[in-house]
């Protein structure tokens, strides 16, 4: 598969509204949240395999407590940096048939997370996706989603910390900003 700025070659995002932004291009859920997932909602044949929640990547061992805002991965001759987490919204319910997978997530913090594409390549199936830096470790992606989209009152400085990252994506920036106005 082909890897541009602007996600993967021949994917479609059904809300251009909302999905496909260059911070945007690439989209992984966790593999091993699928059990998970199954168990929330039933044996779903949208779940039976990979692409089920309308990620690009499906990899196993890795989840957004390992992976740090900023960390940049290769996979195959590309080179992917991580920018946010994928905020759950109603999509997903419609999509699975089952009402309160948000709030599962939300709960969880098993959302996913969004990458852009620094380097264009190409990549295959069964190609690892190989971290070359680690990114801002005291921000992994499950701390940033529960921070913006968790609900509760977050921190007002841990807000302008996470806004102020030097490769956070312009998207998750404009959400704080829409949900916590005063940051």
């Amino acid at each position: 598969m082909e890897i541009g700025l602007s996600g993967i070659a021949g994917d479609e995002q059904v809300d251009r509204r909302h999905h496909g932004f260059p911070a945007m291009a690439v989209h992984l859920y966790p593999a091993d949240h699928y059990a998970w997932l199954r168990r929330q909602v039933g044996e779903l044949p949208v779940l039976a395999s990979a692409g089920g929640l309308g990620e690009n990547l499906f990899v196993h061992g890795i989840d957004e407590t390992m992976v740090c805002i900023g960390g940049r991965y290769r996979l195959g001759t590309a080179i992917l940096e991580v920018t946010q987490p994928r905020q759950p919204c109603a999509t997903i319910e419609r999509h699975l048939g089952r009402k309160g997978i948000v709030k599962a997530v939300v709960e969880s913090g098993r959302c996913g997370i969004f990458f852009r594409v620094i380097e264009p390549g190409l990549a295959e199936a069964g190609d690892i996706l190989n971290p070359i830096e680690r990114g801002e470790t005291v921000w992994p992606v499950r701390r940033a989603f529960h921070l913006v989209y968790g609900g509760g009152k977050p921190d007002r400085s841990e807000l302008q910390e996470l806004a102020c990252l030097p490769r956070v994506s312009d998207r998750l920036i404009r959400d704080i900003r829409r949900k916590h106005p005063a940051t």
